[in-house]
């Protein structure tokens, strides 16, 4: 075109056009460690993108790196406030979760959005897939950082399918023979009151709600709870087909009582202990057995400090997450979502039709 000409408006349409960004302009995508795929980080090119907004125009893309990473770390957004956390787990789920058959102390805030557990600062956290405790679990798990600790009060990752080869394989095929055995003691003090865990007052809703969930009770003393439940060790991800570990053996366990353990043992029958872990079949799992998962988890975890505004998204089965202790305030929110059960909720390990493990982990 000659300089001193007129541009056309068809040109000045093309012109338009070639500056536009891409939805993939927008952002950028970069694994936060170079050594590590686990999370995937990514962040807005232009400040002042709402989270929520471009979520829901991105959903098939989150959900797919999701997939494909496990975890994804979403920086520099914009994240208004509870409220608008619960909108963008509305926007990339199916179902958001109500937190039922409880494990942990958690406040409610908006809707389906509530406080990360409300244990003392500092406590450290076991790494565990959220309601691995379960025959029922949420499949999406979304954190908010709204402030960081002052120090530390990270949330460590771990890939569950690499905490799995981790784990030695005499130990592995155990558990997926054996499955595992939750006994619950509630309320008195020791532990969360069932009123709390099954959100109701009434013993007959409790009382449904395990039938349900096939869990066993029985009523017992000044209107005490006692549950059971076996549950799978080794789960297969729907998505990828990998197996994974899942199970929280090393939280329930009486040797996850820190202090208090001593004091338990001292002064109350094992059956009365407010929690604690068994093979499928009642048997003992040892203290080795204990260590050797903890070091497969430790082997493999991932940490990153928060940032104010962060949203971390997992895929619960196949990543674990747990709380590093910390000084000073910090209010991390929490969002679950996408209700999943194993087949026929009976776990592979104790049922006698269903083959051992065969799968090969790398």
């Amino acid at each position: 075109m000659n300089p001193t000409e007129k541009p056309s408006l068809k040109s000045l349409k093309n012109r338009r056009r070639r500056v536009q960004l891409s939805a993939a302009d927008l952002v950028r995508e970069t694994p936060l460690f170079d050594s590590q795929s686990l999370p995937l980080s990514i962040e807005p090119v232009a400040a002042e993108l709402r989270l929520t907004i471009w979520a829901q125009q991105n959903r098939d893309r989150l959900l797919s790196r999701l997939h494909t990473y496990g975890g994804v770390l979403l920086r520099g957004f914009q994240v208004r406030d509870a409220e608008d956390f619960g909108a963008f787990v509305a926007a990339i789920s199916t179902e958001p979760m109500t937190y039922s058959y409880r494990s942990t102390p958690r406040s409610q805030v908006h809707g389906k959005v509530y406080t990360s557990t409300e244990y003392p600062a500092d406590r450290t956290i076991p790494l565990h897939n959220e309601m691995a405790y379960a025959r029922q679990w949420p499949m999406m798990l979304a954190f908010h950082c709204q402030q960081p600790a002052t120090e530390q009060g990270e949330t460590p990752i771990a890939d569950s399918h690499r905490v799995l080869a981790q784990i030695p394989e005499v130990i592995r095929q155990e558990f997926a023979n054996r499955g595992i055995c939750y006994v619950r003691n509630y309320g008195d003090g020791l532990d969360l009151p069932w009123q709390e865990v099954f959100q109701t007052q009434s013993r007959q809703q409790v009382e449904t709600i395990c039938h349900d969930a096939q869990i066993d009770f029985e009523w017992w003393g000044d209107d005490r709870l006692r549950t059971r439940q076996v549950c799978q060790a080794i789960a297969t991800h729907p998505h990828t087909g990998k197996a994974v570990w899942f199970n929280q053996s090393h939280l329930f366990h009486i040797s996850n009582a820190g202090a208090a353990q001593e004091y338990l043992k001292a002064n109350f029958d094992p059956i009365c202990w407010p929690r604690n872990a068994y093979f499928g079949d009642g048997g003992e799992i040892s203290e080795e057995i204990l260590e050797a998962i903890r070091a497969a988890f430790a082997a493999e975890t991932v940490v990153f400090p928060w940032q104010a505004g962060d949203v971390l998204l997992l895929d619960n089965m196949a990543v674990a997450h747990g709380r590093r202790p910390f000084s000073g305030p910090r209010r991390v929110l929490a969002g679950m979502a996408d209700p999943y059960s194993a087949a026929g909720g009976v776990p592979d390990a104790v049922a006698e039709d269903v083959p051992k493990l065969q799968q090969e982990v790398s």
